[in-house]
């Protein structure tokens, strides 16, 4: 008999949509989805206790992921607003053009090289290396996409669609990025993204350049060495100043030692569904960031 799911991954992807389509849109609606996620990639209950995902769950699931700065910065063309008024301008990635509709997608003269993204959403990307053809269907889909409805994150329920075209940093389209956790206005705890169009991995430090040996969804590359960014100092000043009005929230950053941009601030990361390789693992890196607990 021929089977009907190929993976468990698969079968839960179905329940996920299945929940997402019949779940009343509104905040009880969104408890319910958030609350059978959790438990489905952690195996466990949330509690009100210090720890990394479940700090992440209650902030989703409260009015905070609701607090107007929040819902700001997470449009990434009004993220770019709120970092030019906290550091400047000169630390934004350049923006070439804001799409707001299908005309202005039709219209555009698009850079041979450049990186294409929606404002509005989380992990849709294209990176634009030597004038490759772009699908131009799959861009005018974006501005129907809700990632709301995807994820029942409420920050980005009412946000407007809007596609972001900027040039690739540094001329490197396999750029690492840098991201910062931090709480109450404090960098607690870093890590690197590495080879993401390729084989993503994901290496841990603390703020003084100390690896750790735990992962988080990606796999981490215990035996590679990084050198401790040049300017890793000023990413962390910055994250700080930038996290000031949260409670805990991750800044993300890019670097070619000598120079960082913001790519942007990010509410909940992975909407606290990514797993670490261990439970243990997890109480480890909350007590780095939260303290005891």
């Amino acid at each position: 008999m021929k089977k009907i799911f190929q993976t468990a991954d698969e079968l839960f992807r179905l329940e996920a949509a299945l929940l997402r389509d019949y779940l009343p849109t509104d905040r009880e609606g969104d408890l319910i989805y958030s609350l059978i996620s959790f438990v489905r990639s952690h195996a466990r209950l949330p509690t009100e206790n210090k720890i990394f995902n479940d700090v992440l769950f209650k902030i989703n699931t409260s009015d905070e992921i609701l607090n107007p700065l929040r819902v700001f910065v997470s449009d990434k063309e009004h993220g770019k607003q709120y970092i030019k008024s906290i550091l400047g301008n000169d630390v934004n990635v350049p923006t070439l053009r804001i799409l707001r509709n299908k005309e202005d997608i039709l219209s555009y003269h698009f850079p041979e090289r450049c990186v294409i993204k929606p404002t509005h959403a989380s992990g849709e990307v294209i990176i634009r290396e030597a004038g490759e053809r772009l699908d131009l269907a799959k861009l005018q889909s974006w501005l129907a996409l809700s990632y709301y409805k995807k994820t029942r994150e409420a920050n980005y329920r009412y946000l407007e669609p809007k596609i972001l075209v900027e040039p690739i940093l540094f001329d490197d389209p396999n750029l690492s990025d840098i991201k910062v956790f931090c709480f109450q206005g404090k960098a607690k705890l870093l890590f690197v993204d590495l080879n993401v169009r390729v084989k993503h991995q994901r290496k841990f430090y603390d703020v003084h350049w100390n690896p750790l040996n735990f992962s988080l969804r990606y796999p981490n590359p215990a035996a590679l060495s990084l050198l401790r960014p040049l300017n890793l100092d000023a990413m962390l000043a910055a994250a700080e100043r930038l996290s000031e009005q949260f409670s805990f929230v991750r800044i993300d950053f890019y670097s070619n030692q000598e120079r960082f941009y913001v790519g942007e601030i990010t509410n909940c990361s992975g909407a606290g569904l990514a797993k670490f390789d261990s439970y243990e693992n997890e109480l480890r890196a909350s007590e780095i960031i939260f303290g005891p607990y």
